[in-house]
């Protein structure tokens, strides 16, 4: 069985890289996609840059301070300080990781799971290791006799509560992506009050026109690659975290009705990314 490694990946020719990456049973934490989309769009930013001039002109301390800094502070208007620390943890964890919880593994945990209970009951469960913790806590109240309604009751507000916490995340980076730009043209209207005032002062047109222009390009590029772009990805990312939430859910409360593994397959297909996995056993690739 192939084990990718857990750290940065090595530097590789295209059909190696292409092998590796791109096969299905290829799996990492790290989320690649999203360190190569904002390295090469930087990339392909200081690159017109540096073909077309110097870097010092596209640097001004003034127009980091009006979008950088103002962003910053129209996001600690917007959301308590504990919420913005929490937003900003949660949030990059999501969109430089690929998410723990694999839907076709719980998918077929929960088959294993209901087999054994079709063979020797409910505590048959009291033996069995179970990675995943809600799923886990789930088939822990199963053994202890809890109803369908009490166990879906309770991992539902377990599950809520997770996914207000992902959506968060999400809320700050868009957040950040509406008001990026508004500082950039701030700054712009900053920069043409000083440059109109100055009019009669040569040496003073420059640097207003620097920040009347520099802090409309930061804004662009601090919401348009990093701040949406993220916010868009935890969005897909959250909601495919609600759909796996959801499997767990369904997959605890038939494992304690004792439903049979094949009606299993069929209640918890439609959860699954790609459908109903084939069955080796009838002849499935």
């Amino acid at each position: 069985m192939y084990d990718p490694p857990r750290v940065g990946l090595p530097l590789l020719g295209t059909d190696a890289f292409d092998e590796l990456v791109l096969r299905p049973d290829f799996k990492t934490d790290m989320d690649i996609a999203t360190l190569i989309g904002i390295i090469a769009g930087m990339g392909v930013i200081f690159g017109a840059i540096l073909m077309g001039g110097s870097l010092d002109s596209f640097v001004d301390l003034p127009s980091v301070m009006v979008v950088f800094g103002g962003t910053a502070a129209a996001t600690l208007i917007k959301f308590p300080m504990r919420d913005v620390i929490k937003s900003l943890k949660i949030g990059v964890s999501i969109a430089f990781k690929n998410p723990k919880e694999d839907p076709l593994s719980i998918y077929e945990k929960a088959i294993e799971l209901a087999g054994i209970v079709r063979k020797n009951g409910l505590l048959g469960l009291e033996s069995v290791e179970v990675e995943n913790e809600i799923m886990a806590r789930g088939i822990r109240m199963c053994v202890d006799g809890h109803s369908g309604e009490v166990i879906r009751s309770s991992i539902s507000s377990e599950v809520e509560k997770s996914i207000q916490n992902d959506e968060l995340g999400e809320l700050m980076f868009r957040g950040i992506g509406d008001t990026a730009p508004a500082f950039g043209m701030i700054g712009t209207l900053v920069g043409l009050v000083q440059m109109l005032a100055n009019l009669s002062d040569p040496d003073a047109i420059g640097p207003a026109m620097a920040i009347a222009m520099l802090t409309t390009f930061y804004g662009a590029v601090l919401a348009n690659l990093i701040a949406l772009p993220v916010a868009d990805k935890l969005a897909l990312k959250v909601d495919r975290l609600k759909n796996t939430k959801q499997l767990i859910i369904e997959s605890v409360v038939q494992i304690q009705a004792s439903q049979s593994p094949m009606v299993m397959k069929e209640i918890l297909g439609p959860y699954l990314p790609g459908g109903i996995p084939a069955d080796p056993e009838d002849g499935g690739a």
